[in-house]
């Protein structure tokens, strides 16, 4: 089979396409021909070796993807060969084959097809987990949504617009706040161009509910400020690549909450149902991904700077059909 491989940490440009052999099935596990995968930040981080945890080089980079179950092993329940999956891990999927857990995987409805459901699954399932079990958004909330233009800020933008919620999208360009504005977003913000902490009061004069926050960096603190009293802000990530750091006296005297989100914080209950909400999201096309860009496997490289340089709208897929 023919695989992205990244040989040594470095930018994506290190990395090459080789022939490998197709992976072999352990227990518990099956092995999905890839129809389609998509790109995020953390690949990229990865082949950096500057994520949170460290591949051995070599490696395939690319944590999402959906295909076909083509073999499975002993012990891998309630799947059979042919069936239409979607799932995400650590790294494997930027491959024509990839073997990964049963248990991880997730049916892909029969009314969505292969690109959609590649480009759904990480960051809708991320903003949806935010809004609903950590930021608590509910209809009439305000909402402000950084990094607007990305796969988790973008779609945190269209969920919670379905929430019933008024949406201040922020992001770096006219062309993401577009996008933004297509998918429901009431106000937006250019933060390359004005300066985030009084637009934001300018169009939120009475505060906003919640923040969330893929992006981190010098935005952080501007739009914690924007926050009205017991405001939630919610960090999801770094994708600026610098952590920020809070001034607390800010907590303390707007009488906010600050907090962090990670799938395995959400209750169990609340985990259920937010992924049932979500399917019904997805399977009746309230929802829709906004794919950005689509490269063959040839052009992984590409495809890695695309979202390195900070350029993409939506998700940036592999196509491996």
């Amino acid at each position: 089979m023919r695989a992205a491989v990244c040989p040594a940490y470095g930018r994506p440009d290190v990395v090459r396409i080789e022939e490998l052999p197709s992976p072999t099935v352990g227990p518990g596990q099956v092995r999905v021909r890839v129809a389609a995968a998509a790109v995020n930040f953390p690949d990229v981080l990865l082949i950096a070796d500057k994520y949170q945890v460290s591949v051995p080089a070599p490696f395939v980079p690319g944590s999402e993807f959906s295909g076909v179950i083509v073999e499975t092993g002993s012990d891998a329940e309630g799947f059979a060969v042919g069936d239409r999956v979607t799932g995400a891990g650590m790294y494997g999927a930027f491959a024509e084959e990839v073997a990964v857990a049963a248990a991880g995987l997730a049916p892909i409805p029969d009314s969505v097809d292969d690109r959609t459901a590649a480009a759904f699954g990480v960051a809708y399932r991320t903003a949806y987990h935010t809004l609903r079990s950590v930021a608590r958004v509910k209809a009439g909330d305000e909402v402000v949504v950084l990094g607007a233009g990305g796969g988790v800020g973008l779609a945190a933008v269209a969920l919670a617009v379905q929430l019933g919620a008024s949406v201040t999208a922020v992001a770096s360009s006219d062309e993401k706040l577009d996008v933004a504005s297509s998918y429901g977003a009431r106000h937006v913000v250019n933060h390359k161009r004005d300066d985030l902490r009084g637009a934001l009061k300018a169009v939120l004069p009475g505060g906003a509910d919640a923040v969330v926050d893929p992006v981190g960096g010098e935005l952080s603190e501007p739009a914690l400020r924007s926050l009205g009293r017991g405001g939630r802000f919610v960090t999801v990530g770094f994708a600026s690549g610098d952590i920020p750091r809070i001034p607390l006296n800010l907590v303390l005297m707007k009488g906010i909450a600050v907090l962090g989100f990670q799938f395995q914080d959400v209750p169990p209950d609340e985990f259920t149902r937010n992924e049932d909400e979500l399917r019904e999201h997805l399977v009746s096309g309230r929802v829709r991904p906004h794919v950005g860009a689509v490269y063959p496997l040839t052009e992984t490289v590409r495809a890695l700077e695309h979202v390195a340089d900070g350029r993409a709208i939506g998700k940036i897929l592999i196509d491996l059909t």
